[in-house]
């Protein structure tokens, strides 16, 4: 039942906030640095950002900060020394720019890496966007930080914005303030619609030629989020449950032996 109860509470979500960050079509460059970004998977600014660097196709890192989180708290102040440490928190080592707050961020990023002035409407700071992703916000509640071991090295999730099941897995990433290299590989056409064993498109899946979905499907065999790559114990995942299963058991202090 509350697996039932997570997915429902997920897909509306995402409902909430008519499913953007689900393409991956806006024409941006990519930052040849990771950005960095200090992140609360449940925090309504920190989504309308998120949803950005999917819809650019940006990867970043991902510092997560949790409710009652310390683990980053040191680097984010020394970022931003003279201000408050809130999130959404963004650093792009490609300029040595430290922005706060998803207004200054979004800007940033459409100006930076897709060389427009101003984002479009459906993507900016706006008070629809900011209510619509408070109310999406609701429907999962709050994420409070969770004793957690410190991995020695980052975990990668694949992943886009607005999937369902990766949210539950950035979800416990955050609970754990497991810090993370999120690569956003967000739906290209209609025909990638749906969950990747029933798509809308038939026949075999043919992803678009150079994308990271083709790229992904040579690497791994098909195209299915959330994937977990984790190299502290060489391991790698598909399907929601078994990613969070695993992150509990090897990382969660709640259940380690």
């Amino acid at each position: 039942m509350q697996r039932q109860y997570d997915i429902g509470t997920s897909v509306l979500t995402s409902t909430l906030r008519l499913w953007s960050g689900t393409w991956g079509k806006l024409a941006a460059t990519a930052p040849v640095k990771l950005l960095e970004l200090f992140d609360r998977e449940d925090d309504p600014q920190c989504r309308l950002v998120r949803e950005v660097l999917t819809e650019l196709n940006i990867d970043a890192l991902i510092y997560p900060c949790p409710l009652g989180g310390q683990r980053f708290l040191r680097r984010r102040t020394q970022l931003h020394p003279h201000g408050k440490s809130a999130v959404p928190l963004l650093f792009d080592p490609n300029t040595e720019k430290v922005l706060q707050g998803p207004e200054e961020i979004i800007t940033y990023l459409f100006a930076q890496y897709a060389g427009h002035s101003t984002p479009p409407a459906r993507l900016r700071d706006s008070a629809f966007n900011r209510v619509s992703s408070s109310l999406a916000s609701m429907a999962r509640g709050p994420i409070h930080a969770e004793a957690s071991i410190a991995p020695k090295k980052k975990l990668t999730l694949y992943s886009f914005e607005s999937s369902p099941f990766s949210r539950l897995v950035r979800e416990r990433l955050c609970a754990l303030e497991l810090h993370y290299q999120l690569i956003n590989v967000g739906k290209l056409n209609w025909g990638e619609m749906g969950p990747a064993t029933r798509r809308l498109a038939p026949g075999p899946y043919q992803p678009e030629h150079g994308s990271k979905r083709e790229e992904f499907l040579h690497k791994f065999g098909k195209v299915q989020l959330p994937f977990l790559i984790d190299p502290n114990h060489k391991t790698q995942l598909f399907e929601s449950r078994d990613i969070i299963h695993y992150l509990d058991q090897h990382y969660a202090k709640s259940v380690q032996r």
